[in-house]
């Protein structure tokens, strides 16, 4: 029997929003949103009671928020700010002074919020998720309201007691939850992957498929804006280790060595280096599938525009393959740094990136040729610990989008190669080996900054 259907929609797999942690970042603020909204729709005898509102941050939240601007961002969106439409240079001022405080809408009056209002609780909170965070609206010590919410990863939140996603009531017309369900309705179907894809997005969102290419092509544009401000900034990446940016160096060597076999690599690592260090500088980036994986699908789909000159209908078709593979993890695993460490999040990422390579150089090939790219790519990443340097998305995070990319160009070869039918393992079973590994995995090593490379903090 068919488990329950994938219904994420790619433009809630792809977001846009400010850096450096979908789900440090744009989660919390879209959950400090959602309790703004409902604030306002409190009686007004509990409004107008109200002094104070607080917010408990657990798990991940707690050990790495600081590095990762989760209480700006909490703040941001008890402001009503919303990721798309936020300035990242005010979002970066906020909480800079730390006697400022900021007046918070709730109801008919305002409600001061500073720093000392937003806890990064270090004791263990049993909740079903590891990234918690919990509203509260308060007079005095008395509890008026509160919320509690998981960030789940790629900037995706639950609030407690609500399904997994609004769109679980949605009825798609060729419901999948596996690869093997997606081969057996595109079999069964007679469509292609493009044409299935469409139908379920179109059925989801509403959209005209004439919407949804337009809405495609501007999710490439913000990625590839993205690129070019990486290109061209220079300097010392924000926080307190005091990174130098690489990717403008990295570009002027590739176009001095553009008659060299290496130019291609260095290209590529430059792109993807451009694309993370935006958004380790807190600037506007596409979860691809998350923030701190944000450099691999855009640096990849940087260079085929560039160097391969693909039509923007091939690179259409191979962002819906990158879609589906980023469905089928986050459903039947996750790709949270703070659930699944690093794999969760580079791995997913270098898999979506080598199905969009497969699928763009051969559009009209087998499903089986993308499945065997998805897989060989999160194969070689699991394991991959998630231990950010000081909780910043800057060591090893940046690095690692590019070598991600790399990881999935080098699975694109290997599944085009003609033995594709070849493979071993299946991709629902490297993702049920990812699952179960990212279960036994240490706390220590998924997004806390207590093991690892993080403990080498002291020599950088």
């Amino acid at each position: 029997m068919l488990s329950s259907p994938i219904t994420t929609s790619i433009f809630d797999l792809f977001k846009v929003g400010p850096g450096p942690s979908s789900s440090h970042t744009i989660g919390p603020m879209k959950a400090a949103f959602d309790f703004r909204q409902r604030l306002a729709q409190l009686p007004n005898s509990v409004q107008t009671r109200a002094s104070t509102i607080h917010v408990y941050l657990y798990g991940s939240l707690s050990a790495t928020g600081k590095g990762h601007g989760t209480d700006r961002a909490v703040v941001a969106g008890l402001l009503g700010w919303q990721p798309e439409t936020t300035d990242p240079d005010a979002l970066m001022k906020l909480l800079h002074d730390p006697t400022l405080t900021y007046p918070i809408q709730a109801g008919n009056q305002p409600i001061a919020v500073g720093p000392q209002h937003i806890h990064f609780e270090r004791k263990r909170y049993e909740s079903p998720y590891a990234n918690t965070l919990v509203l509260t609206l308060n007079d005095g010590k008395e509890i008026l309201a509160q919320e509690e919410y998981y960030s789940i990863g790629g900037g995706f939140i639950l609030r407690k007691g609500e399904a997994e996603t609004a769109a679980d009531a949605q009825q798609v017309p060729y419901p999948y939850s596996t690869m093997t369900e997606l081969k057996a309705q595109l079999t069964a179907s007679a469509l292609s992957l493009d044409e299935l894809l469409m139908a379920n997005e179109m059925a989801l969102t509403g959209r005209s498929r004439a919407e949804v290419n337009q809405r495609i092509d501007q999710l490439l544009d913000f990625m590839h804006k993205a690129v070019r401000r990486g290109l061209r900034q220079k300097g010392i990446l924000p926080g307190t280790i005091k990174l130098s940016r690489k990717a403008p160096i990295l570009f002027q060597q590739a176009k001095g060595m553009s008659q060299s076999s290496d130019s291609f690599l260095i290209f590529l690592n430059a792109y993807c280096l451009a694309a993370s260090e935006e958004n380790a500088a807190g600037g506007i980036v596409v979860t691809a599938p998350t923030s701190g994986a944000s450099g691999v699908i855009p640096g990849l789909t940087y260079l085929v525009q560039h160097h391969f000159h693909y039509k923007k209908a091939t690179m259409r078709s191979g962002m819906l393959a990158a879609a589906v593979i980023g469905f089928l993890v986050k459903h039947n695993a996750s790709i949270s740094g703070a659930e699944m460490g690093c794999m969760g999040e580079i791995g997913t990422a270098s898999a979506m990136g080598a199905a969009f390579l497969t699928h763009c150089a051969q559009p009209s090939g087998t499903i089986g040729a993308i499945e065997a790219a998805a897989e060989i790519a999160i194969e070689h990443h699991l394991g991959m610990t998630c231990d950010p340097i000081g909780g910043y998305v800057q060591i090893p995070c940046i690095e690692r989008n590019a070598m991600g990319a790399v990881k999935s160009y080098n699975a694109y070869l290997l599944a085009t190669s003609g033995a594709a039918s070849f493979q071993k393992i299946s991709l629902d079973a490297v993702i049920r080996v990812m699952k179960a590994t990212g279960r036994d995995m240490s706390k220590r090593y998924k997004e806390t900054s207590q093991a690892g490379l993080a403990l080498s903090a002291t020599e950088c």
